[in-house]
């Protein structure tokens, strides 16, 4: 983790109205590596990170087998830490850096201050907050139900939207590991998926070349997920290419 002194943008915080992003005061910057963890299960939760365009943080859960899997992906259009929380609280998951890049960072202790201050605020955080149990929900329901294909195609999307970009940095192992599928599996359905001509893949790089195409390919939970974010917080998931 390095700061980092140019601005940093972040779509739920720009959101806000002036007088309650002001509130919050100036936020420090930093740019952050792959593989970094924010907060271990258990630990106080003593931040929060309000992730850039491209920066890409997840909860993950290690079970007892040895799989970790993903319970919700965090970029530009959310937070990682205590939005809700009343003070500083263990954490449940781990929040660990998936795809490098920067976030502003706030104490929690300030933020819980800041949220005191306004009701606009409190609400704004509690509706992102609805929004990030919703993804959870909907991944729980998505990993029970819909087949490989689909959970898939949803995930690309999914990430593709958070990074802003057509290429993706991430790996078949990765994608295996926060899917909590086998890597042989992820490799033969990426493989249809480039056969069809939907994405292309080179070392560390998935690219999506037909999103259209995976857009028919994903579970309908991509599209739910869309219009919950479209109810509650309008304007702030982004979407790649609108």
């Amino acid at each position: 983790m390095k700061r980092v002194q140019h601005p940093v943008d972040n779509r739920l915080l720009s959101a806000l109205p002036a007088e309650d992003r002001a509130l919050l005061g100036p936020l420090e910057g930093f740019s952050f590596e792959k593989g970094e963890v924010l907060f271990e299960p258990g630990a106080d939760v003593v931040n929060v990170y309000f992730p850039a365009p491209g920066m890409i943080a997840s909860f993950v859960m290690d079970l007892r087998d040895g799989v970790t899997t993903e319970a919700a992906m965090i970029g530009q259009e959310g937070a990682v830490g205590g939005i809700v929380s009343h003070g500083n609280r263990p954490a449940f998951a781990r929040a660990v850096v998936q795809i490098a890049g920067e976030a502003l960072r706030i104490p929690t202790d300030a933020l819980e201050f800041a949220k005191q201050r306004s009701p606009t605020l409190r609400d704004h955080l509690a509706r992102y907050a609805d929004c990030l149990l919703a993804q959870v929900l909907q991944t729980v329901a998505c990993n029970a139900v819909h087949g490989y294909e689909g959970r898939l195609a949803r995930w690309l999307l999914t990430l593709q939207d958070r990074v802003g970009a057509a290429r993706l940095p991430v790996t078949q192992q990765f994608v295996s590991e926060m899917l909590g599928v086998q890597r042989t599996y992820t490799t033969r359905l990426i493989g249809a998926l480039e056969r069809a001509g939907t994405i292309t893949k080179e070392r560390g790089v998935i690219e999506i070349t037909d999103r259209a195409q995976l857009e028919r390919r994903a579970c309908e939970c991509y599209s739910y997920l869309l219009r919950h974010y479209g109810r509650v917080l309008p304007g702030v998931y982004p979407r790649f290419g609108r």
